[in-house]
């Protein structure tokens, strides 16, 4: 069993590129303020790491 993060998403997609939105959408952040968790797996870090400037994580 892996440890969990939560992601939140703290600033807003609009002007964003697609890729990075494609990113928010896959990691379950569709609004700001909401909070998802996920597996800290590598693949999910690296989908955090594109999109960093937009969102939060917590252990």
């Amino acid at each position: 069993m892996m440890a969990t993060i939560k992601i939140k998403q703290v600033r807003s997609r609009i002007k964003c590129p697609k890729d990075q939105k494609r990113t928010l959408d896959a990691l379950g952040l569709k609004k700001m303020n909401r909070v998802v968790e996920h597996e800290a797996t590598p693949a999910i870090l690296g989908m955090v790491e594109k999109v960093k400037h937009l969102v939060s994580v917590e252990e």
